[in-house]
């Protein structure tokens, strides 16, 4: 099992690519992993037949647990080419004496596609999933991705039948459904028509979904969870991110990170009985990924990045996150978490704590609405302003609803004071 990372511990086979017998080149990806959240393929050491398969699908393995052996093993690939993501293949014989006496090897495992469609192109195990249930032909799919690499987002365009991809958690304000308004209205003299009832759709839920519901269900089970909600004006706001040319998200993660800085308490875990407050912030930024569910890299010292490296750190996070890109340790060792589910168009929510941390805040759309001002003397006036609510859950064991409302409302008047 490869060492995805120094905080992966154990990882799961998902599809073995051959069998007991087939013959296998080197560097030819045998079977499909996964470790959390990240799908990763194992490409063989070398060229030989697969004697024997050690670990079965979905069987769960610790790192370093030798999963297939092959036999007759010739042409090994380099041991310099061996990185430290890298997957214990048993290769007897002529591989032996690059691997001591235990004559395992080495082979470098890629975060890529696992399958290869009929001119050679590599899928990964999802879009093939969904091409086959969909009966689309792959090759005539247009890839998005790296080097032309067809993604899942380009597999569902296609079935969704509008070419839209998933969007990240990044703004608001709300976006009305256009092609609603572009729909005809129906005839007055038609006779209505009942629609054929629809069969039931039942199916097991994704690795993903399945990952992230355990999360949650711990998430809840554990913490104390308590939410609380500021409102904030968000004018200052929309001009520095004009002027920057960036989203909102850049600018309240940068707001966010200089507020934990004065209040370190919810820059914390909490294992157990360990409460651990950090001075470097490490961020978590939450990314749709479609159905498939979420995911939250994790953006490191962000304490150091300006609202633009932020913006660049957030686009990148997310355009590998959607190609299957991200590293099990970019999606670790978060010390606070920012989501924006506001970007569809909600306006309160109640976040689910992204364990061991002790808060989550939860940005929501940017609405423009009537609210009471006043001027330097004292004067009440109603005006129109952008508004939002922030949204924060909090762990109960670890802080305090007085906390949580002072570091809410801080956060409020340094947006506000851009």
């Amino acid at each position: 099992m490869p060492q995805m990372g120094v905080s992966v511990a154990e990882g799961t086979i998902v599809e073995w690519k051959k069998k007991v017998g087939d013959q296998v080149e080197r560097d030819e990806v045998i079977c499909s992993i996964s470790t959390d959240k990240i799908d990763t393929d194992v490409e063989s050491p070398a060229s030989g037949v697969v004697a024997e398969i050690l670990v079965e699908v979905g069987e769960t393995v610790a790192v370093g647990t030798v999963m297939a052996r092959l036999s007759g093993a010739g042409d090994v690939a380099p041991v310099e080419n061996v990185t430290e993501a890298s997957a214990a293949i048993e290769a007897p014989g002529d591989a032996g004496e690059l691997s001591g006496d235990t004559g395992e090897e080495h082979v470098e495992a890629r975060p890529v596609g696992v399958g290869r469609g009929p001119a050679g192109q590599r899928y990964s195990p999802v879009v093939m999933r969904i091409a086959s249930e969909h009966g689309i032909d792959l090759s005539a799919v247009k890839g998005t991705g790296r080097g032309g690499r067809v993604r899942k987002q380009d597999v569902l365009a296609l079935v969704d039948g509008d070419g839209a991809e998933a969007p990240m958690h990044i703004e608001s304000p709300y976006k009305p459904d256009e092609s609603a308004r572009r729909r005809p209205r129906p005839s007055r003299i038609a006779a209505p028509q009942e629609a054929p009832a629809a069969a039931p759709a039942t199916g097991t839920l994704s690795r993903i979904r399945q990952s992230i519901g355990r999360a949650m269900v711990h998430s809840l089970q554990t913490a104390a969870t308590c939410t609380t909600i500021a409102e904030a004006d968000m004018s200052a706001v929309e001009r520095v991110r004009r002027e920057l040319g960036v989203t909102y998200l850049p600018v309240v993660a940068r707001a966010t990170i200089d507020t934990l800085r004065e209040f370190p308490q919810l820059n914390a875990t909490l294992e157990g009985e360990a409460y651990t407050t950090y001075d470097a912030v490490h961020l978590g930024i939450a990314v749709s990924l479609g159905e498939s569910g979420l995911i939250v890299p994790v953006i490191r010292d962000a304490q150091e990045l300006s609202i633009e490296g932020l913006s660049e750190r957030i686009k990148d996070f997310a355009r590998r996150a959607r190609s299957n890109e991200l590293t099990p340790d970019e999606v670790r060792g978060g010390t606070f978490t920012v989501t924006n589910p506001g970007g569809y168009g909600s306006i309160i929510a109640t976040p689910v704590i992204n364990q061991p941390q002790v808060a989550i805040l939860d940005t929501e759309a940017v609405v423009k609405r009537p609210v009471v001002v006043s001027d330097s003397d004292g004067n009440d006036a109603i005006a129109i302003r952008p508004m939002t609510y922030l949204c924060m859950s909090w762990d109960h064991r670890a802080l305090d609803g007085a906390l949580a409302a002072q570091f809410l409302k801080a956060l409020a008047d340094r947006l506000e004071s851009l």
